[in-house]
């Protein structure tokens, strides 16, 4: 296990980290979206500590349950953090409803309805982040860990999308610890992953095996060989994600005389 000290230096080198790479893209700061959950409160912990006064936390409710949102509120109060709050249900509910009406009117079978409309709640946040960063000239930090990143638990072009990744390297175990050493209470640091995305949804769930036994894959150390199956499965069907888009390369034709 880390020491303090150990931790508050990889905290610290991540937060020097944050402010190399704004001062690279000649940006004035950083905003994160907020869900309630450990990863985005840590990352929005570090963004604060990076630009005091250049820190902007979103709160996107999207049909979503009202405890994410409260314990968001608690968490950017608790890093003196004051958030944007963007109501994203009404333009969800407006574009899914047009989509499937305009399916149903060309004749076409929905077979996907429920990853669809999962999957537009966190492209519609992306968005919203980029409008906020746009206007501020800021950057969008992201809030994927190691498990998430491996797998491919993230939307493409939805929670993938962003300028920033400084917990990417980070197991499940290390967001919890650097959550404490961050002053987050331990009710945040454990609660129930869930991207938010329908009621009832939880990431452990979608993936099929827990975090702890990504964390010790992703270690080297033994795990059951289901589990081994399972986490390189979900690593080569997401490898599109962790790439940009391929390109056709075609020769070139030669100009007509």
């Amino acid at each position: 296990m880390w020491t303090d000290e150990e931790l508050q230096e990889r905290i610290n080198q991540t937060v020097d980290w944050l402010r190399q790479k704004v001062a690279e893209a000649n940006a004035k700061g950083l905003v994160v979206g907020m869900s309630g959950g450990v990863d985005s409160a840590v990352v929005a912990g570090l963004c604060k500590h990076a630009f005091p006064e250049n820190c902007v936390a979103v709160i996107m409710p999207c049909h979503s349950d009202p405890d994410d949102q409260e314990d968001a509120l608690w968490i950017a109060e608790g890093f003196d953090i004051r958030p944007l709050e963007v109501d994203l249900s009404n333009a969800h509910t407006q574009i899914f409803d047009q989509v499937l009406k305009s399916l149903k009117l060309n004749g076409r079978d929905v077979v996907g309805a429920k990853m669809s409309q999962g999957n537009l709640k966190a492209r519609l946040r992306m968005s919203t982040l980029y409008t906020v960063a746009n206007a501020l000239n800021y950057l969008v930090a992201g809030t994927d860990n190691a498990p998430e990143s491996y797998t491919g638990y993230f939307t493409k072009y939805g929670d993938g999308g962003v300028d920033l990744l400084p917990i990417s390297s980070l197991t499940k175990a290390e967001v919890r610890a650097w959550a404490r050493m961050l002053g987050l209470p331990r009710r945040i640091a454990t609660r129930v992953p869930t991207a938010g995305l329908w009621p009832g949804q939880t990431d452990e769930t979608d993936l099929g095996i827990t975090y702890d036994q990504i964390d010790r894959y992703l270690l080297g150390e033994q795990v059951a060989p289901e589990v081994q199956e399972r986490l390189e499965t979900l690593h080569r069907q997401s490898e599109h994600k962790r790439h940009l888009p391929p390109s056709l390369e075609l020769p070139k034709l030669k100009g007509i005389d």
